[in-house]
């Protein structure tokens, strides 16, 4: 009988209000996070390697200390999709300069991936989470924010560092790069219902195509994020307030400033528009966009005809609520093998 010790950790999902692509460019965004998680179970393993495995995507491969990959499953795909995974790991290790002699990684996901919600950053900080756990008994948020961080340089070239911000520390926060994240108290309840139109697209592309938009159209760029700055600020006091019918204008407003700058698309613009014929009081798309998901905010009993809404349109839908918690261990201890 051999015990090896074990740590399982989930992160949430996120929706972007206001702010996305603009962020990139010293803009705030404000961003919730929402009950949908991912889950990293790490366990120690005695021959140094780390084994990595995501069955809900039939994923799985071996990395030693130095990062060289042998697939198991899912051939060169799996190397991509894990290798993130490995990096928010050893990121953890370095950290805290501790590692054991070698790891399983299990992750599974209820999050829909490529669809806008912070798929890879909510499995990057659970990985994350789950090593800090192991090595030194506790969270260290700000190192689980950084490691998932440069897990998320791999999959999105630059981010913005939102993703894992807001996966690390729950809530609603306010996130500006370079100065980091501050938490938000509302004066409302927000109901929210997401539209998913099941297209997966890049968010690295799309951030690209932006950049070159700007660097096309510097000056009609720099008033572009003018006019974003100005969204936050109001949506702010709109929060704030618990002005619900003031923050859904600027959401339908906030919508219109991305697609012009090319980021919707015409599966965005039916849902986006079914949820506001349907009553929603403002609708948008959230993430990067190009497919995805789109968001609508509802008044409190509504999100369910808003929902059968988006559906009819051809999305899926749900209906999300805000959590206030980011990051957690769900269990920990010695397995028996």
């Amino acid at each position: 009988m051999t015990t090896s010790r074990y740590a399982v950790a989930s992160a949430p999902a996120k929706v972007i209000l206001f702010g996305e692509h603009f962020v990139v460019y010293g803009v705030p965004a404000l961003v919730a996070a929402i009950d949908l998680r991912a889950e990293a179970l790490l366990a120690e393993r005695e021959d140094g390697l780390i084994y990595i495995g995501a069955p809900d995507l039939g994923l799985a491969g071996y990395f030693d200390a130095e990062g060289s990959f042998r697939p198991e499953e899912g051939g060169k795909e799996a190397e991509g999709a894990l290798r993130p995974i490995f990096v928010a790991v050893r990121e953890i290790w370095r950290a805290l300069k501790a590692r054991p002699s070698g790891v399983n990684v299990e992750v599974r996901s209820r999050i829909p991936v490529a669809a806008g919600l912070g798929s890879s950053a909510a499995v990057a900080v659970s990985a994350a989470a789950a090593a800090s756990w192991l090595s030194a008994g506790r969270l260290e948020e700000e190192l689980i924010f950084k490691a998932a961080l440069e897990a998320e340089k791999l999959i999105h070239i630059t981010p913005s560092g939102v993703d894992p911000a807001i996966s690390t520390y729950g809530g609603l926060i306010a996130y500006k790069k370079g100065e980091g994240i501050r938490r938000l108290e509302i004066g409302a309840h927000l109901e929210l219902v997401v539209g998913d139109t099941g297209l997966k697209r890049s968010t690295g592309a799309l951030v690209a195509a932006v950049r070159a938009l700007k660097d096309r159209r510097p000056g009609l760029f720099s008033k572009l994020l003018e006019a974003a700055e100005e969204l936050v600020d109001e949506a702010l006091g709109a929060l704030k307030e618990g002005n619900l019918r003031a923050l859904g204008e600027l959401m339908d407003i906030s919508h219109g400033l991305l697609a012009s700058i090319g980021v919707s698309n015409a599966a965005l613009e039916r849902l986006v528009h079914a949820a506001r014929r349907a009553g929603a009081l403002g609708a948008k798309l959230t993430g990067a966009g190009g497919g995805g998901c789109m968001i609508a905010l509802v008044e409190p009993g509504k999100g369910r005809e808003v929902a059968k809404a988006i559906e009819e349109a051809g999305g899926r839908a749900f209906l999300a609520a805000v959590s206030e918690e980011g990051v957690r261990i769900e269990r920990a201890g010695p397995s028996g093998a």
